[in-house]
């Protein structure tokens, strides 16, 4: 058997090492802030050599923490499972059925992005983190790797390569940049007006609200750099995995959200961004943990789909993400202007047997879908007024503290009928999901468009062959032995 390099064989399964430059890597920003100080310590000429030491010292010891780590690291894909053994005095080994793969995402810090490195994170099904990283690996390594797991978990060749993708749209950085200093511009506009007073009022008061508001600012340009540095650059495509998203300025994320993983999507359309025909669209992600909206405790992610764009390019993305059938909305009974004046004509909901729908907001427009089979529960609220004009709200709950789609102060007869059909429809989409992915599976020819879920399926002819469903239609391809793709 084969061994590759620096690793070492046991019980049939070759080990690799992490790249070399790992621990360089890994302490690169301990190592330069370490190295500014003895920098600037050695500037004067007449410092005290024993802080030199103490400095080369930790120098030292922090680059000898990352070799250790290196060595002590290592990681294996036996077929169907991915190993990862780390720790030198806490022995940490992880087997990652390759089965139970949800995404592979390829990361890119700043340092890594000088040293042609990538980081490898592997996200299982029902985790909220990633249970795999290996950081760092070639970028031709990283990308290899990938597509052999993705391959193996849709039983497919492992040499088969990664499908193509299909480019759907980018953002510009001149609007996504336009968008932050926008939105914040607007929430700075009051507080600019108050300290205009202020100064014109009492000196020492404006000396104190510009001290607070001082500090706001700070934030708030460290918010406008987070969001630009991590959106920027931002692209989104469409293969057979799922929906493929590329962003960051500094440091960079590739990243796949599987479509069935998808619990809900949100439009929300800003009142000042309307102006400018902006909008932005949501996923929220199950099992998917990130540095995005987080939903409380759960074990779901809110990702932009689409940052800042137009709305024709938000309902094409929409359309690939829940298809092109949407359910009709209809509004509350008039009655319930008693109780929202304001958003009552902005107040809608729907649903159909697959899909449920509703709008709210006024000046913060939010459309939400939910693919019934995604469910969680169904609950009818009542407060006391709505009591009084024999209303009721419907919350149709999709994993997640805030996914849900609402049937806000629906008439109280209509409301429980809500709840009866929302629950009964629920059911039979999970049924139907459930017997459509068996059928699938199992016959592998035999399923015909409507009767699965979007996603891969291997065909048992053959362990080159595998057939891919996007909703609608089957698109079927063979594999020879030399990896060569031709249409059957």
């Amino acid at each position: 058997m084969t061994v590759a390099p620096g690793g070492t064989s046991l019980a049939g399964t070759a080990w690799r090492r992490l790249h070399p430059l790992s621990p360089v890597i890994r302490a690169g920003r301990m190592v330069s802030v370490l190295a500014v100080a003895l920098v600037i310590s050695n500037a004067g000429g007449h410092g005290d050599n024993s802080a030199h030491i103490t400095d080369l010292i930790l120098v030292v010891l922090v680059v000898l923490v990352g070799v250790v780590h290196w060595l002590v690291t290592r990681w294996a894909l036996d077929g169907v499972t991915l190993r990862i053994e780390s720790g030198l005095l806490r022995r940490d080994s992880r087997q990652l059925p390759v089965a139970r793969i949800q995404s592979v995402d390829v990361v890119r810090p700043f340092l890594a992005r000088l040293f042609g490195l990538a980081e490898l994170r592997v996200r299982l099904a029902g985790s909220s983190s990633a249970n795999g990283r290996l950081a760092y690996l070639s970028v031709s390594d990283a990308v290899a790797l990938r597509a052999r797991l993705l391959a193996t978990h849709h039983g497919v060749d492992p040499t088969t390569p990664e499908p193509a993708e299909h480019l759907l749209t980018t953002v510009p950085p001149g609007r996504l940049i336009g968008s932050v200093l926008v939105s914040g511009g607007i929430a700075a506009v009051p507080s600019v007006v108050a300290l205009i007073v202020l100064v014109h009022v009492s000196s020492l008061a404006a000396v104190i609200f510009g001290s607070v508001f001082a500090t706001w600012v700070l934030g708030f340009v460290q918010g406008v750099w987070r969001r630009i540095s991590g959106q920027y650059g931002f692209a989104v495509a469409e293969a057979p995995d799922g929906i493929r998203i590329r962003r960051g300025l500094v440091g960079t994320v590739a990243e796949t959200i599987p479509v069935r993983r998808v619990q809900a999507v949100r439009l929300i359309e800003p009142l000042v961004w309307r102006l400018f025909g902006w909008c932005r669209l949501e996923v929220d992600v199950a099992g998917a943990a990130g540095r995005e909206e987080r939903s409380g405790r759960s074990t779901t992610a809110t990702k932009a789909l689409l940052p800042v764009g137009p709305p024709d390019i938000a309902r094409h993305l929409l359309a690939t993400v829940i298809g092109d059938d949407r359910p009709e909305t209809s509004a509350p009974p008039p009655r319930a202007r008693f109780k929202a004046p304001l958003s009552y004509h902005f107040l809608r909901a729907g649903h159909d047997g697959t899909l449920a729908v509703s709008c709210t907001g006024r000046v913060r427009r939010t459309t939400t879908w939910v693919p019934l089979v995604k469910t969680q529960s169904v609950r009818r609220i009542q407060g006391p007024l709505q009591r009084r004009l024999d209303l009721a709200t419907v919350h149709l709950d999709a994993a997640g503290r805030q996914v849900r789609v609402e049937f806000r102060d629906r008439a109280t007869a209509e409301a429980d009928r809500l709840v009866e059909e929302l629950a009964t429809l629920s059911r039979q989409a999970r049924r139907r999901d459930d017997a459509a992915s068996a059928r699938s599976v199992g016959s592998g020819r035999s399923a015909g468009p409507g009767a699965a879920a979007p996603g891969w399926y291997a065909d048992p002819a053959g362990r080159h062959r595998w057939r891919w469903f996007d909703g609608r239609d089957w698109t079927e391809r063979v594999y020879d032995d030399d990896a060569a793709v031709d249409p059957l």
